[in-house]
C-alpha cells in the first residue's frame, strides 16, 4: 500500500487537527510546515510499537507479569502432556462458561 504525503502548515494543523489524525490513522503522512519549511511529520505507528507500549502498561498497571524466562526450546515440538480423562478441557470449558 502507497502511502499518501500531505503538507499542513502548523496553523492550518491546530485549526483541523481532528481531520489530520484521521488521514494519519488511513495510513497517509503529513508533513508539517513552518513558513514553508518542513519540520515534522506525523505518521501511523508501526502495529508492533503500539503492541509493546500496551504490554508495558499491562504490566505496569500489574495485569501483566513479564516471563521469568524464556521457553525451553523444544516446548512446540516436545510431547504433549497426558490428560486421560480430559479434564484440562472440562476445566477450559467450564472457565469459559464463566464469562472468561
Amino acid at each position: 500500500m502507497k502511502k499518501t504525503k500531505r503538507t499542513a502548515s502548523i496553523a492550518e494543523l491546530k485549526a483541523r487537527l481532528s481531520e489530520f489524525v484521521a488521514l494519519v490513522k488511513r495510513g497517509e503522512e503529513v508533513i508539517v510546515t513552518e513558513r514553508s519549511i518542513p519540520v515534522a511529520r506525523l505518521a501511523p505507528l508501526d502495529s508492533r510499537d503500539v503492541t509493546a507500549g500496551r504490554v508495558r502498561e499491562l504490566v505496569r498497571t500489574g495485569q501483566l507479569r513479564p516471563p521469568g524466562r524464556g521457553l525451553p526450546s523444544d516446548f512446540m515440538t516436545g510431547p504433549m502432556p497426558a490428560d486421560p480423562v480430559g479434564s484440562l478441557v472440562d476445566a477450559i470449558l467450564e472457565e469459559r462458561s464463566g464469562g472468561w
